[in-house]
């Protein structure tokens, strides 16, 4: 059994009937039932309280008040046939006045029905329309009305013409003026509707980059441990078990780093639970390299950075010595940070020679520091060196808090 609720939504629209599928998979457009109803009533309504001012006209009749139901009924479809609409509701309104009926709200049905065409970018249908109301009037009201009712009918003038066509381009200027704000708000919710796919793909990108860089790195140092682990569980169980040690903690801190990533899917407008990391990290960047087999020389040290700088610049020189790891036969490498007023140079180096294994990775490593890089105006140049080995240089602009 259907809710009351369910039935008055559809009533709402009109009766049940006349929103059946169409056959083709979907639903008729839904008729405006309730604005039509209410407009019948007063074209109605008005037409009869306006014969009783204009005696000299034909009185309504029931052939009167046919025309007038028909130009009203028409703007059921306005909306799925503006143009026919707009024609048919000119066309009655036309026959009416040729009729010799009194003036009155039935040309309020025309109205809207070419508003409603301007609107719905039909301009010529209701430009055309409206034109040719406009001249069947100064036809009829300049030359035909002899032949037409009422009888003793006089002639216009050239001045009540006039008039009739300002007030037919005041509401056909208020129509352009109306399609022309529909498509200014269309344009601007496309525009808004782009840019949170632009923020929501940029974000997306973001979390990708982190989870990536986390994950890559700490992974890489447990591959290596659990290599140790293996080959020296039966030999030497101490050393063994260290590595299951280190296992532990890359682990532990992977998960509390991809916590951190995934915090930012929260309610928006919570502060983050734990700072992101930063160059101030570097020490224990370089003792987990360490756990890994590689020995990692720092020369210089970091500036005050603005968060997102020392965020990437930490990222980079992560990424870079995962990729030593991984990919390098070096168990030595170097980074140094080199800085001035304008910006930040990272330069990390290892004496290679490339393994060429698979170490399994995806690839995405260099882009991602590319595009860290990128995203605040710098420049990452990465590739094997003259003497051998491998060396990724990157360039991040920053803005010391000394300068501001």
């Amino acid at each position: 059994m259907e809710e009351p609720g369910g039935a008055r939504e559809r009533w709402r629209y009109g009766p049940p009937w006349s929103d059946r599928p169409d056959g083709a998979g979907g639903h008729r457009p839904r008729r405006p039932w309730r604005s039509t109803a209410l407009l019948t009533a007063f074209v109605l309504i008005g037409s009869t309280y306006a014969a009783h001012h204009q005696p000299l006209r034909e009185p309504l009749d029931g052939y009167a008040r046919v025309l007038m139901l028909v130009a009203s009924a028409l703007l059921l479809w306005r909306h799925s046939h503006p143009a026919l609409v707009a024609y048919g509701t000119c066309a009655a309104a036309l026959v009416y006045l040729g009729a010799g009926y009194p003036y009155g709200p039935v040309f309020l049905t025309v109205v809207v029905a070419c508003f409603g065409a301007v609107v719905a970018g039909h301009r010529r249908a209701a430009w055309g329309a409206v034109g040719l109301l406009w001249a069947g009037h100064a036809l009829i009201g300049l030359w035909l009305y002899r032949r037409l009712p009422p009888p003793g009918d006089k002639a216009a003038g050239i001045g009540q013409e006039i008039v009739v066509a300002t007030w037919v381009l005041a509401v056909l200027a208020l129509a352009e003026l109306a399609r022309v704000r529909r498509e200014q708000w269309a344009r601007e919710r496309a525009d808004r509707a782009q840019a949170a796919r632009r923020r929501a793909d940029a974000e997306r990108l973001r979390m990708a980059r982190e989870l990536h860089d986390v994950l890559a790195h700490s992974i890489s140092v447990i591959n290596v441990q659990a290599g140790v682990g293996l080959a020296l569980l039966d030999t030497d169980p101490e050393q063994a078990r260290a590595a299951l040690t280190t296992i532990k903690d890359a682990s532990k801190e992977a998960l509390g780093e991809v916590r951190q990533v995934l915090d930012t899917l929260r309610a928006p407008g919570e502060a983050p639970r734990a700072p992101a990391p930063g160059l101030d990290r570097l020490p224990e960047l370089v003792e987990q390299a360490a756990s890994a087999g590689l020995t990692v020389e720092v020369e210089g040290g970091p500036p005050r950075l603005p968060p997102g700088a020392d965020l990437a610049a930490f990222r980079i020189v992560q990424e870079a010595l995962t990729n030593v790891v991984r990919h390098s036969g070096s168990r030595h490498a170097r980074v140094r940070l080199d800085h001035d007023r304008a910006a930040l140079r990272l330069r990390i180096d290892d004496d290679g020679p490339a393994t060429g294994a698979d170490a399994g990775g995806s690839g995405n490593g260099l882009a991602g520091m590319r595009e860290r890089a990128a995203a605040l105006g710098g420049t990452i140049e990465a590739g094997p060196r003259p003497d051998g080995g491998f060396r990724v240089l990157a360039v991040l602009p920053l803005t010391t808090e000394g300068d501001q």
